[in-house]
């Protein structure tokens, strides 16, 4: 197999994350890791040098593509690397076949980050960055805006569902968005509210304004305008930190899982399930935050860990979401032998209701530290473990 990490360009050409890792002794272990994910993807006839040239001076498309390439593995799936386009032709248990076609809300080379932070602005921005790059794709497959060879021409793409995978890349704060951004743009949901009479209510919305003061759909799943995109994958840890941990070398884990019981299940003066929020220290760098409410027969919340990466239990699909859209021409197969741990998403279209099937346990958001005093105390005091 080609060598992702033999440098092929000035240092000056290579992105700063490929610098990183393939030139930091603490990552040694993280390259065997993101090679194995390239297994067949390099064996791709005219493509491999390509790709390998675009990991390592523009990298997150690429990292994103090879997570992908080991999910599908993971998913007990094949890839048919002869054909080029869309991105991977897959074949899947039961001789299930779809194409995906991956994408990254990525950031304009150079770009440099706003001074002071607005969180209304960086929702709306990377909202509009993800309808934009789905709706890019959506040309590439219907041909529009001149596009020579659609995908909707191509003999193995034409009665098979259409995947769009896409993860945000778009600002440094880009993956600590959850799913909430993904959610406005498919199911046309607003971030929900977290505290006070109307917690975890969510407006719907129907469209966001461009600078240009142009609307850009929102909920594009909520009707028939986006038929032809069968699903989307969607992750904000299916990235190098996923890497990183995946390789158990020494780093600081920041993770929020979802939680979820029945109540006659919990065992009795269970402290992990009791309602409210309340904080745990197993071992040096080994917290937990419990956040815990009830509805009439269940007890639902979130875990947020604070832990060394010793501690720290996470698979390759943790983190993964799929949205299902109910108004696709060609559906994704409803018998798709999910594992456990990916979470999927359907919209109920009587009820305009979001229908979360996210197993107890579910990876939300994940963030990689180095281990100093000063990420310590940082992480310790904003989740109130400093008194």
């Amino acid at each position: 197999m080609l060598d992702l990490f033999n440098p092929r360009f000035r240092e000056e050409k290579l992105h700063d994350h490929f610098r990183l890792v393939s030139a930091d002794a603490d990552y040694a272990k993280v390259q065997p890791i993101i090679q194995n994910w390239a297994t067949g993807l390099l064996d791709r006839k005219g493509e491999s040098q390509k790709f390998i040239n675009e990991f390592q001076t523009t990298f997150n498309s690429s990292m994103w593509e090879l997570y992908l390439n080991r999910a599908l593995i993971d998913l007990g799936c094949s890839v048919d690397f002869s054909k080029s386009a869309p991105d991977f032709f897959v074949r899947g248990p039961g001789n299930f076949e779809f194409n995906i076609e991956a994408v990254v809300s990525d950031q304009p080379p150079n770009a440099k980050q706003r001074k002071t932070f607005n969180e209304q602005d960086f929702k709306t921005r990377g909202a509009l960055k993800l309808a934009g790059k789905i709706r890019d794709k959506l040309d590439l497959y219907r041909g529009s805006n001149g596009k020579k060879h659609p995908y909707s021409s191509m003999s193995h793409v034409r009665g098979r569902p259409f995947v769009i995978a896409i993860a945000p890349f778009d600002n440094d704060l880009s993956l600590t968005q959850n799913n909430e951004l993904i959610n406005m743009v498919l199911f046309g949901l607003a971030p929900p509210v977290f505290e006070g009479p109307d917690f975890g209510k969510q407006d719907k919305i129907t469209s966001l304004l461009k600078a240009s003061g142009a609307p850009v759909e929102m909920g594009i799943f909520t009707n028939d305008s986006f038929k032809e995109i069968s699903a989307v994958f969607f992750s904000t840890v299916g990235t190098f930190g996923k890497a990183v941990v995946e390789s158990k070398i020494n780093r600081l884990v920041r993770a929020t899982r979802y939680r979820l019981i029945d109540k006659d299940k919990v065992e009795p003066g269970s402290e992990l399930w009791q309602v409210g929020t309340h904080r745990f220290q197993f071992a040096a760098l080994n917290y937990l935050l419990t956040q815990r409410r009830e509805s009439e027969h269940q007890i639902g919340g979130a875990d947020m860990l604070i832990q060394h990466s010793s501690f720290h239990r996470e698979t390759h699909l943790d983190g993964l979401q799929v949205y299902f859209n109910p108004y696709a021409e060609v559906p994704f197969d409803p018998k798709f032998p999910w594992p456990a741990e990916v979470a999927l998403n359907y919209y109920d279209v009587e009820s305009g209701e979001h229908i979360q099937a996210h197993p107890d346990g579910a990876l939300v958001s994940r963030q990689i530290y180095e281990i100093t005093p000063e990420y310590v105390r940082l992480l310790l005091g904003r989740y109130g473990f400093l008194r």
